[in-house]
């Protein structure tokens, strides 16, 4: 298997601020570029296609079934996005990093702050579903973190958004989380929140 990732990028000059977009499950490298650039317009956009096939469906790890992770996958993709990040960090110096996944990409973002927060200032974690207890983990102290989700979603039930939300305040994070009366589809609304929460990193 690859050691590396296939990515869209929207290069811009060395020191600008440095965002990844993590799509979900049956997207692939573009789907988040246009929320990307209208996010931060002068940023460097990196963006990576999930390496894992769930029937022609692109994810970033594999599972046997709705909401239950094949964790030693999720292990090895984790691990291979840090290196993947690390790398791209290492090449262009950004002046802050920020991160944004949806539903399968907030997913693997999530895991990446439970294992490596220290590669991203920020994240926005949209839809995500972790299913099991993560372990501490001090270096989430003050980090900013937005969890976006849908009161009605099927896939991402209520009550794990809140534990995962409850994980990160009890780990000192500076957490966020903005819900929508609907299931788990974009809404405008939760994109609003997002461009907030962006634009006070940058202020």
């Amino acid at each position: 298997m690859s050691e590396t990732y296939h990515y869209a990028e929207i290069a811009v000059a060395p020191g600008a601020p440095l965002l990844f977009l993590f799509h979900g499950t049956g997207g692939n490298e573009s789907n988040l570029l246009g929320l990307g650039q209208r996010l931060m317009p002068h940023a460097h956009i990196v963006a990576p296609r999930g390496d894992v096939s769930e029937g022609g469906a692109l994810r970033f790890f594999k599972r046997t079934g709705e909401g239950v992770y094949d964790m030693a996958d999720f292990e090895r993709a984790t691990t291979k996005m840090a290196a993947f990040i690390e790398a791209q960090i290492d090449a262009s110096r950004p002046s802050t990093a920020i991160a944004l996944g949806y539903s399968n990409g907030a997913n693997i973002l999530a895991s990446l702050l439970f294992t490596r927060p220290e590669l991203v200032d920020a994240a926005v974690l949209m839809h995500p579903l972790i299913p099991f207890a993560p372990e501490q983990q001090r270096g989430l102290a003050s980090k900013a973190i937005l969890i976006t989700a849908g009161r009605n979603d099927p896939i991402c039930p209520p009550p794990l958004t809140e534990r995962l939300s409850a994980y990160f305040s009890s780990q000192g994070a500076a957490i966020e989380t903005s819900w929508h009366e609907g299931g788990h589809e974009i809404r405008p609304e939760e994109l609003t929140a997002i461009q907030t929460f962006v634009s006070k990193l940058n202020a």
